[in-house]
């Protein structure tokens, strides 16, 4: 059928036409017709050059320590020297397991600066899920923060494919050597491969927009997980994207920080930097407008430490997902520090109701038009939708419009949906995952159709105006406190305890994770296992995030339709996974 075009926004369009700041044409990703940006970055280390202008200006925090753009850069170049002098080679991956650090940003910019895929691993997985995408993504470095390399013990040795460990906070392990003489990996100290001379420029490899800048594992629906494959494409699209939205909304009245000139623009970021939201929203953002990313300190996230860094930072961005506003605008400390500086406040991850939009104003008054909500995929490389200024309010159930460059349709088996009926996400765009995942044909064949359109698992709908609103996930998913949960992960690792014969897990609605997971599960005649022991069972096997808060025992069987499949909504007690809210984002 044939769908009317959506009303154009007259600022993107004025942006975006010919001659425009920000000129779209169309050209062949991968032999496949989309719009990109005329004048665009060739690759993410075009960034690091335009840095090296900014040498004397502040831009990583973290705790005690202060980097400047100079003394960052110059250490991203040693790294890169000596990624190379180890024989890492464009294409090569370089795995990164480590919480929120100094060192998490810089070894992301050398693995660009060399044509290496970095593959961040989840800081909160245990040591099956590491194993599975370590072996999986072929790395052949792997950079790891001191906590992390003590808990997954001799994991290093089990990987053929790993040829060096760095730690990044303390020496290597004692009993390992540089020439990994027990047989695994050498293990070397991350202080190690910034000692020397710091080269004058980047090396001199070649990397092209289309190669591999990362490989993001995302828990799969059937059990193991996807390397979805984000390439230099990608995160500069992404960028630009995030960098017009900025440009117009300053151009209807709602200057972002990064463009006032008033004040650097300074970001606190409260998410992990293994995440898209992390790396490449927030991390890169910040780096490419000259602004300064204050990590917080490890550990659990405690509001008030958040509440001081926006003090004594002077921080003007702030947000992540509404598990964090939440505990922020609700900590009794709110009304103790200087908060006047926050003048811009985005999040996405996991439903958000209207109470913490009201309270969020009413902590950060600036913040009316600049707050945002996204929605997007790993796959996605972040941002497919945006909703502010004051789009936000006018539209309060919706994730926003498409980002320039990215097109949104709403289908049902293939045929694509007018206005105002619910149907399958479908996303094309320079940001979506043309590579598809990693070695993984058959799966990137389900998602990723050959003329570009990549199907999201999410239900929704368009408007006449193009406001996308989210209505359900298809896929069979928990969002809990902005991490992706995939049931069957759990319902798998249920499965495993001898006593269970049937599991089924479901979200619960929670007031500031948006989601809980809670499981179900039918024992076998006699068993005598109770909630928490299937609780620490399930603990030995799976991040402590997928871990289910609720088990509910039964003894008899689960509620399934006639073909076999389990009734979740009968064990949700409705018939949605969850109600239609103003800001679901996968990101």
């Amino acid at each position: 059928m044939v769908v009317a075009p959506v009303p154009a926004d007259p600022v993107v369009e004025q942006l975006t036409g010919p001659g425009g700041p920000f000129e779209i044409v169309v050209e062949e990703v991968l032999g496949v017709p989309m719009q990109v940006y005329k004048n665009r970055l060739g690759t993410m280390r075009d960034l690091i050059a335009l840095a090296d202008a900014r040498a004397d200006v502040e831009f990583l925090v973290h705790e005690g320590r202060r980097l400047t753009f100079g003394e960052h850069n110059a250490r991203v170049r040693r790294l890169a020297a000596s990624l190379l002098e180890r024989g890492v080679e464009p294409g090569d991956r370089v795995a990164l397991l480590s919480a929120n650090t100094i060192e998490w940003v810089i070894t992301f910019w050398a693995a660009a600066a060399v044509g290496a895929a970095l593959v961040p691993l989840n800081a909160w997985w245990k040591t099956e899920e590491l194993e599975y995408a370590l072996r999986d993504s072929g790395a052949r470095f792997l950079v790891c923060d001191a906590k992390r390399r003590a808990a997954i013990g001799d994991l290093p040795s089990r990987i053929p494919s790993l040829e060096a460990v760095a730690v990044t906070d303390g020496p290597a392990p004692p009993a390992a050597s540089a020439a990994g003489g027990s047989g695994g990996p050498g293990e070397i100290a991350f202080s190690d491969l910034l000692a020397g001379d710091t080269p004058d420029a980047l090396p001199g490899v070649e990397v092209a927009e289309d190669d591999i800048l990362g490989i993001l594992y995302t828990s799969g629906t059937t059990g193991a997980p996807k390397g979805a494959t984000v390439t230099h494409r990608q995160a500069v699209a992404n960028l630009q994207n995030i960098f017009l939205i900025a440009v117009a909304g300053s151009m209807k009245g709602a200057a972002a920080p990064e463009l006032s000139g008033d004040m650097q623009n300074a970001a606190l970021l409260v998410v992990p930097l293994f995440h898209v939201t992390g790396s490449l929203a927030t991390m890169v953002v910040t780096y490419a407008s000259g602004g300064k990313l204050v990590l917080m300190p490890p550990g659990r996230f405690e509001p008030e430490t958040a509440l001081r860094i926006v003090q004594d930072e002077r921080i003007t961005a702030i947000g992540g997902v509404p598990t964090v506003m939440w505990r922020i605008v609700e900590s009794p400390a709110l009304g103790a520090y200087d908060l006047s500086s926050v003048s811009r406040c985005s999040y996405g991850g996991a439903p958000a109701a209207p109470e913490l939009v009201e309270r969020i104003e009413a902590a950060f008054p600036k913040v009316r038009q600049t707050l945002s909500t996204a929605y997007g995929l790993t796959e996605t490389a972040s941002v497919a939708t945006i909703n502010s200024g004051d789009d936000y309010f006018d539209h309060p159930g919706s994730v926003g419009r498409a980002v320039p460059t990215v097109e949104i349709r709403v289908t049902d088996d293939g045929r694509v949906l007018p206005p105002g009926e619910a149907g399958e996400i479908e996303i094309k765009g320079p940001t979506v995952m043309m590579r598809g995942y990693w070695r993984l044909p058959d799966a990137t064949a389900e998602v990723l159709s050959p003329d570009g359109w990549f199907r999201s698992g999410d239900v929704g709908y368009l408007d006449a105006d193009g406001f996308l609103t989210i209505v359900d996930r298809a896929k069979d998913m928990v969002i809990r406190g902005g991490e992706n949960v995939y049931c069957v992960e759990v319902e798998n690792a249920l499965y495993s305890h001898p006593d269970v014969i049937d599991a089924a897990v479901i979200g619960v609605p929670h007031r500031t994770l948006g989601e809980e997971v809670k499981a179900v599960v039918q024992l076998r005649d006699g068993a005598r296992v109770g909630p928490a022991e299937l609780r620490e069972h399930c603990a030995r096997h799976l991040a402590d995030f997928k871990v289910p808060s609720e088990i509910e025992v039964r003894a008899e069987p689960l509620p399934r339709n006639p073909a076999g499949k389990i009734l979740k909504n009968l064990l949700r007690g409705d018939e949605s996974s969850f109600a239609a809210t103003a800001d679901d984002a996968v990101l």
